[in-house]
């Protein structure tokens, strides 16, 4: 079943078709990195978006898992994208709304609502939800809310017959 997709549904999707992304397995967040031009370095500090210039970076806790480092990524990735502005300069609603929106594209960045369209998934069972954790290289409990989020969609899009 394919579902009506959101502004950041779509955004996601063409963008990672654009670079030949278009199942888990060719999703590697140093090539996105690469294609971009965002040079990702690895450290011992909180993960963060840097921008110096016309440069941006992306700069990774190194103690994180593969998982962590990956769902921080697109997080990150989010605020390099999306945003602009120092957020040490900005009004605490505002700071709040721009992670609020960095969450929500990294939910979608890690596992992209066309492909789960493609694997027909139907359920969040402890099983169901392993197989998403692993597919997409992500911690079990983001793959529960990834699969929650989407089959809420699902529910209110059928629901109401949005096509």
């Amino acid at each position: 079943m394919s579902t009506f997709l959101t502004h950041t549904e779509e955004y996601i999707k063409t963008f990672y078709l654009t670079i030949g992304i278009s199942s888990p397995q060719d999703i590697q967040f140093l090539e996105i990195s690469n294609h971009l031009g965002i040079s990702t370095f690895y450290w011992s500090e909180q993960s963060q978006a840097l921008f110096t210039g016309n440069k941006r970076f992306i700069l990774l806790n190194e103690n994180l898992s593969p998982q962590q480092q990956w769902q921080e990524f697109c997080h990150e990735l989010a605020h390099v994208l999306l945003h602009t502005g120092d957020q040490f300069y900005m009004t605490p609603l505002f700071r709040e709304y721009q992670e609020h929106k960095a969450n929500n594209f990294m939910y979608h960045a890690c596992i992209p609502t066309f492909m789960l369209d493609e694997l027909q998934i139907y359920d969040c069972t402890k099983k169901t939800v392993i197989k998403i954790q692993e597919l997409f290289n992500v911690e079990y409990e983001f793959a529960l809310k990834r699969l929650t989020q989407y089959h809420n969609k699902l529910i209110l899009q059928n629901q109401y017959h949005i096509t």
